[in-house]
Formats: C-alpha cells, structure tokens, sequence
C-alpha cells in the first residue's frame, strides 16, 4: 500500500478528536530492531504531514535514539534495565533462534521457542510496569493531550497506554505465533481447515491428517497465550484498579496495519479494519556507492545476493562464518554480505563484506532487470 493511503486511514481514525484542519498528537509504544524500522517510517510520514509524533521509550532502548536530531519528539522514562541487559538478551535470543532452535519437528523446534518468547516478554511486562506504574510520568501524559497511541501488540503496554489516557489506538503488526492475537484480539477468523498455521510448513492445500495437525497447531498456540497473559493481565488491571485481560484491552484497537501484501498470504477471511501495508520501508532507489556498483554490475547475468541475517546480528563466532563464507563462495552469483566481524579465511572472490549496505538500492527492481 503506497504511503499516502496509510496516512489517510490513519487520519481518519484521528479525524473524529480534532477539529478539521488541524493536526493530531500521537504517542507512540515503540518495539525494537525491525519492528521500530517499519514503524519509524510511519512516523515520519505524519510528521511530514504536520502532526506532532511523541515516542515513549526506556532509558534501555536499543535503536530508539532520543539524541539523533529529529523532528519526533521523545519522552524518555527511566528503568532498572539497562542497554547491555538488553543488547544482551537480544543476542542471546539470536543466537538461540538462529542456531540452538531444534528443525527436526515442529513440537521440539517451538517449547524452545515458547521459553525464548516468554523472556523476552518478561523484558518488555518490566519496561511496562516502570512506564504505567510511574505516576509522574503518566500524569505528564495526561497532560499533553494525545489523540491516539500507535503500538506494535507484539511487544504489549501500548494498548494499556491507551486506556489509561482514554484515547484510541492503532496496531502496526506482521503476525503473531499461531496468529492468536490477530484472532482473539481483532475477531480476524482463522479456519483451520484451509488456512495453515505460521511456520508449520502447511499449506492451503492440505490432506485430512495434515488439517488434523494444523488444528493441533491451533490448540498449541492457543494454551500458549492463555499462559502468557496471566501476567499481563495482572499487570493491567493493576494498573486500571479493575479487572480486565491483555486480550480485552487488544479488542479496542481501531485499525491494524498489517505489515505484508495480501497476495504473498494463504487466502483468508479479513475484515475491514486489518489493512495490509507492505512495503513500507521501501523508499525510491538512490545510486549505489562507485566501488558497490561497479562489483555489482560485474555480476553479469548471474545477478547478485544481497546477504543479511536483519538488524540484530552484526557479529558471530569465525567457525560460523567460515562455514558461510564456504558455501557463498561456491555460487555463480557475486555476494554482498553485511557483516561486521573478523574476515573469514574462506571467503571467496565473489563475495565482499560491509558493515552497513544499502539493501533498499541494491533490490531496486530496475537494477536487477
């Protein structure tokens, strides 16, 4: 969905707590790595627009930056954790996901998983708490008027926000495991019996046993979650003085803003306030650096691999990549790999480490055509 048509159904939501012609306030919950670059973009589109965008974050925050010059404003709240609590967790959790996570089945690959997850939300209810519980801060909040409040639910508090300010609320998300949030939250109906579960390897074609496991699949994520809100649901209604569940507080989202195309999902039933905004970060092509256009343009008509394991992983141990500086080496096509440890031994001549790469400009679709 081009930009301008997220900031139109944005806009609508917010239209109904202002006066035409002015311009909203709104508070952000921001996520981390990935999840914050898809969202910062959002941000900057309103901001370009005229309204005034407050971004809620902890003193541990990792990639939101309240010293980078910036026309979005921060709150910054203080916590007991701190960045290399957080740094360090999330490698850890890399490390796991990328290379500790048992494949052989799907039981054995996700009660790891489950136990990664539960972490980090122990990370996320703690930043929760010391921005909710914090009276100060909360009574600031109040004070500055907000329209509505932009969060991701895969990291929760936004909705809980919310409430507390008495203001709307609009989702950012790509799924969540066993996609329970989309279903019990937004109402979106997920029939087992044609629409494969997120990493089961399933597809919409599935034979009778292959539908009896997906429905197993569908219990699994289900118990999990009923797990892991109980935490969340002692928090919140800690914090309103009454009680209430996460997946109460969830409902009252206005939009979801689903971060993929509806042409590259399995068909499934949607309703009208889940909008697919894929492609968000996606920005026109700027020229390469010289010394990259020229090795990618050597390529030929093998073309290039653009090779990224994401915002979170920089570094790994030299066994590692050694083992995938060998395999690189044995494609036809020229590598351009975003690294930032020590140079592997096996690295072979069709492949050249940068710290940072352009990935936006290098997938320019004119470039590889």
């Amino acid at each position: 969905m081009h930009m301008k048509w997220i900031s139109v159904l944005l806009l609508l939501q917010l239209s109904g707590h202002f006066s035409p012609g002015t311009c909203g306030k709104v508070l952000v919950w921001p996520p981390e790595y990935s999840h914050w670059i898809n969202m910062k973009t959002i941000l900057d589109a309103l901001v370009q627009r005229g309204h005034e965008v407050t971004v809620l974050t902890s003193s541990a925050s990792i990639l939101v930056d309240p010293n980078k010059p910036s026309a979005i404003q921060f709150e910054v709240f203080p916590t007991s954790l701190t960045k290399d609590d957080m740094v360090s967790f999330f490698m850890q959790l890399i490390n796991k996901w990328t290379y500790d996570l048992p494949k052989e089945t799907f039981w054995t690959h996700f009660s790891l998983m489950q136990e990664i997850f539960w972490e980090g939300a122990d990370f996320v209810e703690k930043l929760c708490k010391d921005a909710v519980l914090n009276k100060k801060l909360l009574r600031k909040l109040q004070e500055s008027r907000f329209d509505v409040v932009l969060a991701d639910p895969s990291g929760p508090c936004g909705e809980l926000l919310a409430e507390l300010l008495k203001i709307p609320f609009v989702y950012s998300l790509r799924f969540s495991f066993g996609y329970t949030i989309e279903k019990y939250s937004g109402g979106l109906p997920f029939p087992p019996s044609y629409v494969p579960i997120v990493f089961s390897e399933l597809s919409d074609h599935m034979t009778f046993m292959e539908r009896v496991k997906n429905m197993i699949y569908n219990l699994y994520f289900d118990f999990w979650f009923q797990a892991f809100c109980e935490n969340w649901d002692q928090l919140c209604s800690k914090a309103l003085g009454r009680p209430t569940t996460l997946f109460e507080l969830m409902r009252k989202a206005e939009i979801w803003f689903i971060r993929t195309y509806w042409d590259f999902e399995f068909p499934r039933p949607l309703l009208p306030h889940f909008q697919f905004v894929g492609g968000l970060h996606c920005k026109p092509a700027k020229p390469l650096p010289k010394e990259m256009e020229e090795f990618v343009q050597s390529s030929g008509e093998n073309g290039i691999v653009v090779f990224s394991l994401g915002s979170m992983v920089t570094n790994m141990t030299e066994e590692r990549a050694n083992v995938i500086a060998s395999a690189l080496a044995q494609v036809p096509q020229k590598i351009i790999w975003r690294y930032d440890g020590k140079k592997p031994d096996t690295l072979g001549p069709n492949t050249r480490l940068y710290k940072w790469i352009p990935q936006n400009d290098l997938l320019d679709i004119r470039r590889i055509l």
